[in-house]
């Protein structure tokens, strides 16, 4: 009989043969202990979180937390159920309202993840007979999300908007076209050229996602992402989000202002037929939605962060994979994962976490460390990220 594991042995014994040399498994770490967004006790040492996405450090926040503990005590662990069904409490429909005021829109969907946002949405609103075009790099729920509905998926190559441009005017003039965007692309921390492709988009009469995952809370006069900061916000016609990354906190949405958005509701299966957020989550991403609508201080430090980071970093002769800082991510490329699995473990020993990607997560033969700023990352810590980076980059020979 056929070992359905079979096909995972190439897998098994790389990881394996890694793991032989000595080194950590960089995807089986273990927070011990949490002391502030920027800092935790990982095997018993004090680690500085480089690799959180808590962009704009809403984990700790005393009014977040107040939020939690009091719809804890007043509504209990959790509901039990869908949002159709039992699932929807008086806190679900407020983190609602402040999504539609953050957002400026009519309509918000919540979701129990961020996955599920762009898994429902994807699979729900294109059908057989529609389009979705998305770029090559695109995130694996929004991957995912195609597979499930039953479009016609078409890709085009990374940010370009001329590829995007003649894949659109390729297509039969029948059916519906849905243009999947991302404004932060959580890999390489690139923006997406939102202006151009929203008027590409336009042009050829399709409608419009961006996912704000990576760009929610500082870009943008008001923290919405990208896509504000390009001024393209009449044009966009949902923006898929999550609140994992600046809300601190768990889950996903989807804002919109078409007239029929909320039929959603009633015939989107990843929505349907999932238990809602405990009434404490959402809670807390209310607070801190309500808060990062006021965070213009916290957005400029992230950007000082940032900004300082990307040039120590290039400085010391590493390879970044964006000319400048184009985001709260800064992603160090390395030639192999050897090289990257060894500077991981350096970086570690020393007292800093980063991500390390591979493929599939990264673009084929790309391997790098990721790191995600957070807006309570103080100056001097990130004076200490750099100087960790240039020790363990000399230990491991990824610089000179």
């Amino acid at each position: 009989m056929t070992d359905l594991f079979s096909k995972f042995d190439p897998l098994i014994a790389e990881r394996q043969a890694l793991l032989d040399t000595g080194v950590r498994d960089p995807f089986a770490i273990v927070m011990d202990k949490v002391l502030s967004p920027t800092l935790a006790v990982i095997q018993g040492k004090e680690t500085i979180l480089l690799g959180t996405y808590n962009y704009m450090g809403m984990t700790f926040d005393p009014d977040v937390i107040a939020a939690g503990k009091k719809a804890l005590d007043e509504f209990g662990a959790g509901t039990t159920g869908s949002r159709v069904l039992n699932g929807t409490y008086q806190g679900h429909k407020e983190v609602e309202e402040a999504l539609k005021e953050f957002y400026g829109t009519k309509h918000a969907m919540v979701f129990s993840t961020g996955y599920q946002a762009n898994l429902g949405l994807m699979s729900t609103i294109a059908g057989k007979d529609d389009y979705i075009i998305l770029d090559a790099d695109s995130h694996a729920s929004i991957y995912d999300g195609c597979a499930l509905g039953n479009a016609q998926i078409v890709r085009f190559r990374h940010n370009s908007v001329e590829d995007l441009d003649k894949r659109l005017s390729r297509l039969p003039a029948e059916g519906g076209r849905l243009v999947v965007l991302e404004g932060v692309y959580s890999m390489l921390g690139d923006i997406a050229p939102l202006k151009e492709m929203v008027a590409v988009a336009k042009k050829h009469g399709a409608m419009i996602v961006v996912d704000e995952a990576h760009g929610m809370g500082f870009f943008g006069p008001n923290g919405r992402g990208v896509f504000e900061e390009a001024g393209v916000e009449a044009d966009v016609d949902f923006v898929v989000g999550t609140f994992s990354k600046s809300v601190g906190t768990v889950g996903g949405f989807v804002v919109s202002n078409h007239p029929k958005f909320d039929v959603l509701r009633l015939v989107c299966r990843p929505y349907v037929f999932t238990a809602s957020l405990p009434p404490s989550v959402v809670a807390t991403a209310a607070a801190s939605i309500r808060k990062l609508m006021h965070a213009a201080d916290k957005r400029a430090h992230l950007w000082e962060n940032s900004k300082r980071l990307h040039k120590g970093l290039t400085e010391l002769g590493f390879t970044i994979a964006t000319k400048e800082p184009e985001s709260a991510i800064i992603a160090v490329l390395l030639p192999d994962q050897e090289k990257a699995v060894g500077m991981w473990q350096a970086l570690l020993e020393q007292g800093l976490y980063v991500n390390m990607a591979r493929p599939p997560a990264t673009p084929a033969g790309t391997y790098l460390l990721r790191c995600s700023l957070c807006a309570e990352h103080s100056s001097e810590q990130v004076g200490q990220i750099i100087d960790k980076f240039a020790a363990a980059g000399r230990a491991t020979g990824a610089i000179a």
